[in-house]
C-alpha cells in the first residue's frame, strides 16, 4: 500500500481506536463519577447502559445508512456527533445529562464504526491487501479498549470529566485528516428516494429492545415482567420488520444475506467471542477491585497485558492466514480462549499477579486470532453495495455479544452469591469462579460453530477440486463442446 492508503487506514483505525478506548474509559471512571455527582446505583448502572443501548439499538442501522447515503457522508457527521456529545458530557451537572450524552455518544458510533469498516473493505482491493487492514482494524479497536483502561485510570486521577474531554482532542485530529483523505463517493438519488422508512422504524424498534432486555438481564429476576414485556416487544417489531423487507421494493436489509452460511457463522462466532471476552474481563476486574482490593489504576496496568492482540493482530495473524486459511486461525483463537478462560477457572484468593499473567496474555492472544479473521469473514464474498451492511450485522453481533457476555455473569454472579450461606470471602471466591464458567461455555460454542466453518471450506474445496478435475478430464467440456459438435 502506499503513503496515502496507510494514511487513509490510520484515519478509519483511529475512530475504532477512539471508539474501543472510550468505553473502557468510562468503566474505570464511572466510581469517581457516581461519587463527584452523588448519583444513585442504577442512575450509574445507566450511565453505562445508555451508551450499550445507543450502540447496539442503532449499528444495523447505521451500516445500511452508509451504503444507501453514502460512506463518506455518514462518516464525517457521525464523528462530528460523537465529538460533540462527548464533549457536552464533560459539563454534565447531572445523572440525566450524562445518560443523554452517552445515548447520542453510542448512537453516534452505531453509526460511524460501520462506515469506517465499510470505507476499509471498499477502498483497499479484496485479498492479502484488504485482509491485511481488517485485521490491522480489529487490533486497533481492541488495543484501544486495553489501552483506555490504563488511560483512564490516569486521566481519572486528574478529574473525571477529562475521560470526556480527551477524546474530543482525538475526534478533532481525526476529522480534519478524514476530510482531506476520504474520496468523494457519489450517492445515487434514486436510493436516497427509496429510503425504506418503515423497515428504518422497526428494526430500529427491534434493536433498541432487544438491548434493552439483554441490559435489564443484569438485575436477574428482580422486575422480570418488564423484562419479559421488553423481549416481548422486540420480537414483535422483528416480526413486523421481516414482513415489510419482504414487500418493500428496496429493503433496507435484503434478507438473502441472512441465508449466507459464512457470514451467518462469522457474525454468531463474533458474538459469542466478544461476549466472552468481555465478561472474562468484567469478572476479572471484580476480582481485583472488590476481593483483592487493587485500586482502578492497579488493575488497569494488570489487565494491560491482554492488550498484546494490538501488536499480534497486524504482525503474526496475516502470516497465519496466509499459511493456513481464515478458518483454521479461527478455530485457533477459540482453542486459546477456551483455554486461557479454562486457566482462571480455579483462582484462588491470594494468587500472585505472575499466575494470572498466563492467562491474560493468552486472551489477548486468542483475540489477535480470531477476532480480525472472523471481521474478514463477515464481509467476505459481500458485494460493495451490501459492504455496509456486512459491517451492521458484524458490529451489531458484537455489541449484542458484549452486552450477553457482561449481564450473563453478572446475573449468574448475583444468583451464585445469593445462594452462598454468608458474603465472606470464600463465598465471594465461590461466585466469581461460577461466574467465570459463563465465558468457557460462550467460547465452546464458538469454537463449535466456527469447526463447521473449516467443515463448510473443506466442501467448498472438494467440490472445486472435483469440478476441476471432470473439466479436464472431459475434452469436450474443455473445449467449450467443440469436440462433441465434431
Amino acid at each position: 500500500m502506499g503513503t496515502r492508503a496507510w494514511a487513509l487506514l490510520l484515519v478509519l483505525c483511529g475512530t475504532i481506536f477512539l471508539e474501543g478506548a472510550d468505553i473502557a474509559m468510562m468503566a474505570v471512571a464511572i466510581p469517581s463519577i457516581r461519587s463527584d455527582l452523588g448519583l444513585a446505583t442504577d442512575t450509574a448502572a445507566w450511565v453505562m447502559s445508555a451508551y450499550v443501548l445507543g450502540y447496539a439499538g442503532f449499528t444495523l442501522l447505521g451500516g445500511r445508512a452508509a451504503d444507501l447515503l453514502g460512506r463518506r457522508r455518514m462518516f464525517l457527521l457521525w464523528l462530528t456527533v460523537f465529538l460533540t456529545f462527548s464533549g457536552l458530557g464533560g459539563f454534565a451537572t447531572e445523572g440525566w445529562m450524562l445518560i443523554v450524552a452517552r445515548f447520542v455518544t453510542g448512537v453516534s458510533a452505531a453509526f460511524m464504526t460501520p462506515a469506517a469498516l465499510s470505507l476499509i473493505t471498499t477502498s483497499y482491493e479484496e485479498g492479502p491487501q484488504r485482509e491485511k487492514a481488517l485485521l490491522v482494524f480489529a487490533g486497533t479497536g481492541a488495543g484501544g479498549f486495553s489501552l483506555g483502561l490504563v488511560i483512564g485510570g490516569l486521566l481519572t486521577s486528574l478529574g473525571w470529566r477529562w475521560v470526556f474531554f480527551a477524546p474530543v482532542l482525538l475526534a478533532g485530529a481525526l476529522l480534519v485528516a478524514a476530510v482531506r483523505l476520504i474520496p468523494r463517493q457519489s450517492v445515487s438519488r434514486s436510493g436516497l428516494r427509496g429510503f425504506d422508512l418503515p423497515g428504518t422504524i422497526t428494526i430500529a424498534g427491534a434493536m433498541l429492545l432487544a438491548a434493552y432486555t439483554v441490559v435489564r438481564l443484569e438485575h436477574g429476576l428482580d422486575g422480570w415482567p418488564l423484562t419479559t414485556a421488553s423481549a416481548l416487544t422486540a420480537l414483535l417489531f422483528a416480526v413486523v420488520f421481516v414482513a415489510v423487507e419482504r414487500r418493500c421494493a428496496s429493503p433496507l436489509v435484503r434478507l438473502g444475506i441472512l441465508r449466507t452460511g459464512s457470514v451467518v457463522r462469522a457474525d454468531l462466532g463474533a458474538l459469542l467471542f466478544v461476549g466472552a471476552f468481555f465478561g472474562f474481563q468484567f469478572v476479572v476486574t471484580l476480582y481485583l477491585q472488590e476481593l483483592r482490593g487493587w485500586s482502578s489504576l492497579q488493575t488497569a496496568i494488570a489487565l494491560v497485558i491482554m492488550g498484546c492482540d494490538a501488536v499480534l493482530a497486524p504482525t503474526l495473524t496475516p502470516r497465519l492466514v496466509a499459511r493456513f486459511g481464515n478458518a483454521r486461525v479461527i478455530v485457533g483463537g477459540f482453542v486459546l480462549a477456551v483455554a486461557a478462560y479454562g486457566l482462571f477457572l480455579p483462582v484462588g484468593m491470594d494468587w500472585p499477579y505472575l499466575a494470572m499473567l498466563p492467562t491474560l496474555f493468552v486472551a489477548g492472544t486468542a483475540f489477535a486470532l480470531a477476532y480480525g479473521p472472523l471481521t474478514i469473514a463477515a464481509t467476505d464474498g459481500v458485494a460493495d453495495a451490501e459492504q455496509g451492511l456486512a459491517g451492521g450485522l458484524l458490529h451489531t453481533a458484537s455489541q449484542f455479544g458484549s452486552a450477553i457476555g457482561i449481564s450473563a455473569v453478572t446475573a449468574v454472579y448475583g444468583l451464585a452469591a445469593g445462594e452462598s450461606s454468608g458474603s465472606g470471602p470464600e463465598e465471594r471466591l465461590s461466585a466469581f469462579r461460577t461466574a467465570l464458567t459463563v465465558p468457557v461455555v460462550m467460547v465452546v460454542l464458538g469454537l463449535l460453530i466456527s469447526l463447521l466453518s473449516v467443515r463448510a471450506v473443506r466442501r467448498a474445496s472438494q467440490v472445486s477440486s472435483a469440478n476441476a478435475s471432470q473439466t479436464s478430464a472431459n475434452p469436450a467440456q474443455r473445449s467449450g463442446g467443440m469436440a462433441s459438435w465434431k
